[in-house]
């Protein structure tokens, strides 16, 4: 579980150079820029195309790659970085410092971090970590 998520946390960072959550409401420029981050994250080109344009996300996922050979994994991997990354952004209602201060907290305490997500999240990493953990042996 920990090379799961903190796979996630770098890679939401890389990709989107961005206590307990709750969700907040966000303004519409929030929402905007949330949405085009969470359609980076899914769509298989957009995200070749911001990981090209970046040599920090293109070591992120070079170390992704080298840990999850399925493209399926690779795609899981994704959407849940993007789940966990609208779930940041919800509880910091957009603001990029407190999402910041968010992914600071969780690369110096995972499990806490972890923790503060929603069960479905939880679970999905829980999930993605075990697939990562047979696909290692």
């Amino acid at each position: 579980m920990r090379v799961a998520f903190g796979l996630v946390v770098i890679l939401a960072v890389a990709l989107a150079g961005a206590g307990s959550l709750c969700a907040q409401s966000l303004d519409p420029a929030s929402s905007t820029a949330l949405a085009a981050t969470l359609r980076l994250l899914q769509d298989p080109a957009q995200r070749a195309a911001a990981i090209s344009g970046s040599p920090q996300a293109a070591a992120v996922d070079a170390q992704m790659q080298r840990v999850l050979t399925s493209p399926a994994l690779q795609q899981e991997f994704y959407a849940l970085a993007a789940d966990i990354f609208a779930e940041v952004a919800q509880s910091a209602g957009g603001d990029v410092g407190k999402m910041t201060q968010a992914i600071d907290a969780a690369r110096s305490d995972p499990a806490s971090f972890a923790a503060s997500l929603s069960p479905q999240t939880r679970e999905r990493l829980r999930g993605l970590a075990s697939k990562i953990s047979d696909q290692m042996k």
